[in-house]
């Protein structure tokens, strides 16, 4: 959750008495739960209906409302307007995709849009969006996700993976979509001359493939395991499926390389902000149209690479981490923080 670090920064603000935090899943409540805030309030969030979202703000009374990325609710935002309660969209995220979809509607859209009282995009391209869909007041402060979370960023490896894969060089195939892991298994063939003691880990997007892809790779003569199977000998294992929810972060833990999918094919890529916070060096597709500008300043930072073939992926690969690097992200994130707070602060300061 980018948020949390706003979050702790608000806990310490004397002028904040209560935060009502709103979310769609189980899993966010927990993981607040956990965290043991004194001033948060989790409530999951109402149905976007004008009777709902208006018996919810009447309930709550909140003094300023902040929506993130793209949570755009029509109803909420009408509610909020009629209430004159005023509303942020912070690191605000349009893509081209999202955005010819609120073209359809346009004269609708913009009413909705210009309720927004200011915004900060997280990219240039969303900026662009933002202003067509009719939003009066933009400010680009950074993109959140660059910030690292302190408090709960837990850098210490699993010691049973750790234990696992200690003798063996690997890569990590993240967030991968059908074609990908075939793309992986072959990049895998060709490192597997050159370093026998190679392993492949592959950590799908969607976890009801494992079996399919299990299927896919043994089909090309490869010895391939589950995660799931807590297989204590990796000899002669090709390829390591994770087949379980939430387990990403302990491999980029131990990842050295980390190929991220949703880029081969027609699906704009996922976020390579975190594996890389880890020190791993980033492979990626062409198709990277949803994190542009990240991948820009990763590349800047000669972090991740493009690659279109499986050669490339097998010459692409590093065995090190590259910590210093790391070092680079972080410092990125603490200014975006500094602005993110002192931007935020302007508009309580003035509602409280």
């Amino acid at each position: 959750m980018s948020i949390l670090p706003i979050i702790y920064e608000f806990e310490k603000n004397n002028s904040i008495k209560k935060i009502l935090i709103t979310s769609s899943t189980l899993s966010s409540s927990r993981i607040l739960e956990k965290l043991k805030f004194k001033k948060v309030v989790h409530q999951f969030y109402p149905i976007d209906h004008i009777y709902f979202s208006d018996k919810f703000l009447n309930y709550w009374k909140p003094s300023i409302a902040i929506f993130l990325e793209s949570e755009i609710w029509p109803c909420m935002f009408k509610n909020l307007k009629k209430n004159n309660i005023p509303l942020i969209l912070l690191n605000g995220r349009i893509t081209k995709k999202t955005y010819l979809r609120w073209l359809k509607i346009k004269k609708f859209s913009q009413s909705i849009f210009n309720l927004i009282d200011i915004a900060y995009p997280q990219n240039n391209e969303t900026k662009l969006y933002l202003k067509k869909l009719n939003v009066k007041k933009i400010q680009t402060i950074g993109n959140i996700k660059y910030i690292e979370n302190n408090k709960t960023l837990n850098k210490k490896v699993d010691n049973d993976l750790s234990i696992l894969f200690k003798q063996l060089k690997i890569c990590v195939a993240a967030s991968t979509h059908h074609t990908e892991e075939i793309f992986a298994a072959k990049a895998h063939l060709i490192l597997k001359k050159k370093h026998r003691n190679f392993i492949t880990i592959i950590i799908p997007r969607h976890v009801h493939r494992a079996n399919k892809i299990f299927e896919q790779l043994e089909a090309l003569n490869l010895k391939v395991v589950y995660h799931s199977s807590k297989n204590k000998n990796l000899n002669g294992v090709d390829i390591y499926i994770v087949d379980t929810f939430g387990e990403s972060k302990k491999f980029y833990k131990i990842a050295t390389t980390v190929f991220l999918g949703g880029s081969l094919i027609n699906h704009g890529g996922q976020n390579p902000i975190e594996p890389a916070r880890f020190g791993a060096k980033i492979l990626h597709g062409p198709n990277i149209g949803n994190f542009k500008e990240v991948y820009k300043y990763l590349k800047n930072l000669k972090i991740s690479k493009k690659i279109t073939t499986p050669i490339e992926f097998a010459n692409s690969n590093v065995f090190k981490k590259n910590m210093q690097k790391v070092g680079k992200i972080n410092n990125q994130g603490k200014i975006i923080l500094k602005k993110t707070i002192k931007e935020l602060n302007k508009s309580i300061n003035n509602e409280l």
